[in-house]
């Protein structure tokens, strides 16, 4: 994946203030999208996913004070995705931030884990759409390019039926379920891909909201905790 904008040496991690260009050069009328997400493997999968349709320059950023930045380092972004539950957001308070930074351009809010209601609320407070993290890449990168054209996305399924419902009793969807069935079979996360027709990416994703709704240090030990809690 190459890089521009700052100088990144090859012999170290880039720090988290450091803006990554991810995307081609900026050619005339190229769109400009900002990703912004706190955790690395999610910022640079949507990067990604977006940058392979061409003619897109894909810039990254690790919290909204660094997003905030890179748009007024940068000028108004055609489309600006923010994490919902990244460092400086405070719930809905950076969605205005952000959509008063850019200049009216289309900001949207990016979620693995937000209630129907948030999407909701997310809208009527101006966001140009919302985006769960677990849609299809292909999906992603239609719907990023639908609201750089001024519309309002939202995800039909999600809205009918907010995602998936939680189980009253474990607290978890149906499909979280299917993930930590696969994480206690001793399953990788390729494998429990393939097991229900997903992306490796999107368990990764289920695997990070499951660590974090079972206050797990790993997926070992959220296998351990399900198998104590009875949760699957």
């Amino acid at each position: 994946m190459a890089a521009f904008g700052n100088v990144v040496p090859f012999n170290r991690e880039p720090a988290p203030s450091e803006l990554i260009n991810v995307g081609p050069s900026l050619k005339g009328d190229t769109l400009k999208f900002l990703v912004a997400d706190d955790h690395d493997l999610v910022r640079e999968a949507i990067g990604s996913f977006i940058e392979t349709e061409g003619a897109v320059d894909v810039f990254l950023a690790a919290d909204l004070d660094e997003a905030l930045k890179a748009i007024d380092e940068q000028g108004a972004f055609d489309l600006v995705l923010l994490d919902y539950n990244m460092p400086g957001m405070n719930g809905l308070e950076g969605l205005g931030k952000a959509i008063a930074q850019n200049g009216g351009k289309p900001v949207a809010i990016l979620s693995g884990s937000a209630s129907r209601s948030t999407a909701e609320e997310a809208i009527r407070a101006g966001a140009a759409g919302f985006v769960p993290k677990t849609l299809g890449s292909k999906s992603m990168v239609m719907a990023a390019k639908f609201m750089a054209q001024g519309e309002i996305f939202a995800p039909f399924n999600f809205m009918q039926k907010m995602g998936q419902p939680e189980d009253v009793k474990t607290g978890l969807t149906q499909r979280e379920q299917q993930v930590l069935r696969g994480i206690a079979e001793g399953k990788s996360n390729k494998e429990i891909a393939r097991d229900y027709d997903l992306q490796e990416v999107t368990v990764k994703l289920h695997v990070k909201t499951l660590s974090r709704k079972l206050d797990a240090r790993n997926r070992t030990h959220a296998a351990m905790i399900a198998r104590d809690r009875e949760l699957i």
